[in-house]
């Protein structure tokens, strides 16, 4: 069975590519060795996010994205527009798919030929020409956030929880939303926070659920095991203690029961 998702990929080559990557991106490269990726982030001004990706460093001069939502052309398109004189080409990969392989221990990349394998810790993740899904259950449940098609840029790295998967770096110099990343989290106001729930419906990602008039969930993946869905989605901290027990919400298929699912 194919992939939903496909394996979009950008490359970053050349002697500057580690440090356009530092100054573009919300992870520190400066902790990230040849043969490991670590989740990142590419920001805007006003912090959102505009890509997710794991961060795979093969050597020093060699860089690849491997998208988490989103197009590889467009964010390969973006980046171009920052590099000046820096000495690094930028340049969207021809899309692949996600296999799912044995486990591999979390953080390293294996590069065979022209294949690359991202370890997962209880899975490997595999650049393949044949996919599967079967990937995508263990990091819904590990918290590893999917951006929906259609996401834009309108959430943030608290909403995501990035700081948790070592996404966002407080310890580097300036980039693109930094100011943002650092006063949510020394003085916090976000209003909204990653849960894992369960659904009585299947539903599309990216469904957004109304609680009492308001869009208060926010799906991001939604996965189906033996009968029963489950998804990761972005909740507003009205309806956070409601979900313990469940609540009843407004989706475009109907009413859908929403309940959390304990750590």
């Amino acid at each position: 069975m194919p992939s939903t998702y496909p394996a979009e990929l950008v490359a970053l080559e050349g002697p500057d590519a580690i440090a356009f990557a530092q100054a573009q991106f919300s992870s520190n490269l400066a902790t990230l060795a040849d043969g490991q990726w670590q989740f990142s982030a590419w920001l805007d001004a006003q912090g959102r996010v505009r890509a997710l990706f794991h961060l795979m460093r093969l050597d020093a001069h060699r860089l690849r994205l491997l998208l988490r939502g989103g197009e590889a052309q467009a964010l390969a398109a973006g980046l171009q527009r920052y590099v000046f004189r820096a000495s690094v080409r930028v340049s969207a990969l021809p899309a692949r798919e996600l296999a799912t392989v044995e486990a591999t221990p979390l953080h390293a990349v294996v590069e065979r030929d022209d294949t690359l394998i991202l370890g997962c810790g209880s899975h490997g993740l595999k650049v393949a020409t044949n996919g599967d899904d079967a990937w995508r259950l263990p990091q819904l449940r590990a918290g590893w956030p999917w951006l929906p098609a259609g996401a834009g840029d309108d959430l943030l790295p608290a909403w995501l929880d990035l700081g948790r998967l070592g996404a966002t770096a407080l310890d580097k110099g300036c980039y693109p939303g930094q100011e943002l990343v650092a006063r949510m989290h020394y003085r916090g106001g976000s209003k909204r926070r990653l849960r894992r729930v369960r659904l009585s419906l299947a539903l599309e990602p990216g469904s957004g659920l109304e609680v009492e008039g308001g869009t208060a969930i926010r799906l991001l993946d939604v996965a189906g095991v033996d009968g029963v869905v489950e998804a990761l989605a972005v909740v507003h901290d009205d309806t956070q203690a409601s979900l313990d027990s469940g609540i009843e919400a407004k989706s475009c298929s109907g009413t859908v029961f929403v309940q959390a699912i304990a750590h």
